[in-house]
């Protein structure tokens, strides 16, 4: 392990972070707000940390390995967590304890969404909009912006690439040098962003709240400027424009380049990943509107599609946006959100989630078995767009799933035996591993009721859900460290 090495990429990256506390106190400077002084000493600390971590090892430049990828991405995202939670810990008007700091910080950076905070619409706008920030940029991964501009500072980037990128094939490439495809990758994201802000805009928010909620949306993010979300503009016409982005980015981000090189949208619906992922999201949705007008939790056909597209396409993506409160629907509603969180966005997207593409396969794995049972010799292949996929990627996803289960087992009874009833536990450790940020029970409106312990817990299983778990539990394997 290249420890000085690290030592020097962490602390470029550290002072190249501490630059996201300056657009907040741009923003509060313009809207007035009284007191910026936690943004400008977090902007100093996190400088300073990063500078004295830098200094002694500057002269170091060793290409990188694949181990020292994995162990900068978990210590980068802990680390920035940290440092990120330094202005909430400042502001005097929040008076949040360590845990909740790290938790909000992290759930931003992760893109999950739950939240600590109450009356949200009385904060100050810089230290909304910083959470917003928090939600932008980790939506296409830090690490990935990092991968466009480390090469300038001397760092080669495949390996951070791989260790952070979400998705079960993660050595595709959209052009032969990694650092254009981490660019290309940004521009797409930039663009829609960009689209989303002035389709809000046209709609009728304000130009923060178009800003803050194309943040949100685009990183399926979460956080939003008021404390009733989406529900707070009550507009048929923003509830679609939220709708669209959040298929848009719920979906593979490399399929939209290439769409979009191509100018062939048809492409779209070649991708096996896209038919199951907008199938899956049209069959909860009719599933939604017949219980909702079923039970007549909602009368008005147009307002019931809506509703149930909306928080669809919200959970599923791991948004969580809501416009009402569907912890209020038939029952069978809240639980069948809760699970299609775990099937989650489609791979290279910036939805969280076990990925579309991966319970794709386990389902074509699974129909193999049984079509195999009276045929034990047919040699059968599994197909992704046309093409057989290889046996070594199947294998690996039923690993991923297995561990996927035990992971959440662990969390959840950790959980429990911090004192949450099991209803709670199950819709935290999914709201957070899942990166989706809606519970139900004692967290169904926000996570601030939850002990330290809890929060500390839950922080971990954002992490992990956000680095799709095995990048943090290789770091707990013994042949990991050895020579």
């Amino acid at each position: 392990m290249q420890y000085k090495v690290i030592q020097r990429i962490l602390g470029l990256l550290i002072m190249v972070f501490s630059l996201t506390m300056l657009p907040p106190v741009l923003v509060g400077w313009v809207m007035g707000d009284p007191q910026l002084a936690p943004f400008f000493d977090g902007f100093l600390l996190t400088l300073l940390v990063g500078f004295l971590l830098w200094l002694p090892v500057h002269r170091e430049r060793r290409d990188l390995r694949l181990r020292d990828g994995f162990l900068i991405a978990v210590l980068f995202w802990t680390t920035l967590s940290a440092a990120g939670a330094v202005p909430f810990l400042l502001e005097d008007q929040l008076d949040l304890s360590a845990a909740d700091a790290f938790f909000e910080t992290v759930s931003g950076f992760t893109t999950t969404g739950a939240t600590v905070l109450v009356g949200i619409d009385s904060l100050p706008r810089s230290l909304n909009f910083y959470r917003m920030e928090l939600h932008w940029l980790g939506g296409m991964g830090i690490i990935v912006l990092a991968v466009a501009i480390l090469p300038m500072l001397g760092v080669g980037g495949m390996q951070l690439y791989r260790a952070e990128t979400p998705g079960p094939i993660k050595d595709a490439k959209l052009t032969p040098r990694i650092t254009e495809t981490a660019k290309l990758l940004w521009y797409v994201y930039l663009a829609l962003t960009l689209l989303c802000v002035l389709a809000y805009r046209i709609a009728g928010m304000s130009w923060f709240d178009a800003v803050c909620h194309a943040f949100s949306v685009l990183s399926t993010g979460g956080f939003s400027t008021h404390d009733s979300s989406m529900a707070y503009f009550d507009s048929s016409a923003i509830d679609y424009i939220s709708i669209l982005f959040m298929l848009l980015a719920g979906m593979n981000f490399s399929l939209h380049f290439v769409v979009w090189s191509r100018r062939k949208p048809g492409l779209y619906w070649r991708d096996s990943e896209f038919r199951a992922y907008i199938s899956v999201i049209v069959l909860l949705t009719l599933i939604a509107v017949a219980l909702l007008l079923g039970f007549h939790t909602i009368t008005d056909p147009e307002q019931a599609f809506r509703y149930a597209l909306f928080h669809v396409t919200s959970v599923m993506t791991s948004t969580g946006l809501v416009v009402t409160d569907h912890s209020a629907w038939p029952n069978l509603l809240p639980t069948l959100l809760i699970f299609s969180s775990f099937v989650g966005g489609c791979a290279g997207s910036t939805g969280g989630g076990i990925k579309v593409i991966r319970f794709l396969l386990l389902m074509k794995q699974g129909i193999r078995e049984v079509t195999l049972l009276p045929h034990p010799t047919a040699h059968l292949h599994i197909k992704i767009n046309g093409e057989p996929v290889s046996e070594q990627i199947v294998k690996s996803i039923w690993g991923f799933f297995a561990m996927y289960i035990a992971v959440f087992t662990v969390f959840m009874l950790g959980l429990i035996a911090a004192g949450a009833d099991q209803v709670t536990a199950f819709s935290a450790v999914a709201a957070t591993l899942n990166n989706m940020g809606v519970g139900l029970g004692d967290v169904s409106s926000n996570f601030a009721g939850l002990n330290d312990f809890s929060k500390w817990w839950l922080s971990l299983a954002m992490l992990m859900g956000r680095l799709e778990l095995f990048t943090v539990l290789v770091l707990l394997t013994p042949a990991f460290w050895r020579r």
